[in-house]
């Protein structure tokens, strides 16, 4: 692989606040359960940054924000999500010990315009990190995108709670 490659311009740009946001939260995870040094956290936090954007590059549609949400997903489910395992890896912590600190069940979403979580499968889901959309072009009569299987209403699917949208909704 050239380095040219890597220097190419992306939407890295626009997603650097919503990574901000999701590495922030795991990081500060760790951070609270005090079994992880300072310095195992900054690599961490800058490998899990990396990784992020490398994995994001081409799947990000700031225009249609739910496009692409079940990539983007990060998971821990009894198993560590990938991108996690290889951002430990880097930064000298064992899968194990991660899997210990964090919740056993965990979804982040991480989405242009907003990052947000769930810990438990019937956990509520709480707002990381929000921007204001741009307004969407005049064409555009129906909120949602023709129903689209996103990570967040896919996990949703066969279970008795409601999707995130409908649960923002009655909340709000």
């Amino acid at each position: 692989m050239s380095q040219r490659h890597s220097q190419r311009r992306g939407p890295r740009a626009d997603m650097v606040p919503e990574i901000a946001a999701a590495v922030g939260f795991v990081s500060g995870l760790l951070r609270t359960r005090g079994c992880v040094s300072e310095q195992q956290l900054q690599v961490f936090s800058g490998a899990l940054r990396e990784a992020l954007t490398e994995h994001y590059r081409h799947h990000w549609f700031p225009e249609k924000p739910s496009k692409g949400s079940g990539y983007r997903c990060i998971r821990i489910n009894q198993r560590l999500d990938p991108l996690l395992s290889r951002a430990a890896g880097q930064g000298g912590l064992a899968v194990p010990q991660l899997l210990q600190l964090l919740p056993r069940e965990l979804t982040l979403w991480v989405d242009p315009y907003e990052v947000s979580y769930r810990i438990g499968e019937d956990g509520s889901i709480c707002v990381l990190y929000q921007a204001a959309k741009p307004p969407p072009p005049p064409h555009h009569h129906h909120p949602t995108y023709g129903g689209m299987l996103t990570c967040k209403n896919q996990m949703m699917l066969g279970r008795s709670s409601p999707s995130k949208n409908y649960i923002m909704t009655v909340s709000s």
